[in-house]
């Protein structure tokens, strides 16, 4: 690489839960800066995960639980090996997972059609932290193809 290695920004934790975890969501879940609307939108969706469960530590913890679902653990890589395109399953690094699980979690929630984001989003979470909805599926897919793929994990290096 020609340029130097970017440096890893810290993030400060969220207002509300002190949890670098959920200002890294909520930065991903953003649109065009508007942060504040961002941490509405989360807050919201976490109080009606609150009142679908119980306490607001329980909330946290199924949104956490549901992001632990939703990240894959492997993924498929394109490689030309002599003429010929492979997809070669690779293990992916914990930060990459992270991001990976956020970006599915968000998008699929943006394609429900629930009236509000707030509703889409706690239902989504909802949904992941009981293993089932979009985002698993997106996740078991990935899997699937890695596992399918397994006979060429050779051509990595």
């Amino acid at each position: 690489m020609r340029k130097a290695k970017a440096k890893k920004r810290v993030l400060l934790p969220d207002p509300r839960f002190n949890d670098t975890l959920v200002t890294r969501f909520v930065n991903n879940l953003m649109l065009d800066g508007k942060k504040s609307t961002a941490f509405r939108i989360f807050y919201d969706a976490v109080d009606i995960i609150e009142e679908k469960s119980g306490d607001e530590e329980n909330a946290l913890e199924i949104f956490k639980k549901a992001l632990v679902n939703v990240t894959p653990h492997v993924e498929v890589r394109s490689r030309r090996v002599g003429g010929a395109t492979f997809q070669i399953p690779m293990q992916i690094r914990p930060d990459r997972k992270l991001s990976l699980g956020m970006k599915w979690l968000i998008s699929f929630t943006r394609k429900r059609n629930e009236k509000t984001m707030a509703l889409r989003l706690a239902n989504e979470v909802i949904a992941a932290s009981r293993e089932e909805g979009a985002t698993v599926k997106k996740r078991t897919d990935v899997h699937r193809m890695a596992e399918a793929n397994k006979a060429f994990s050779h051509f990595r290096f």
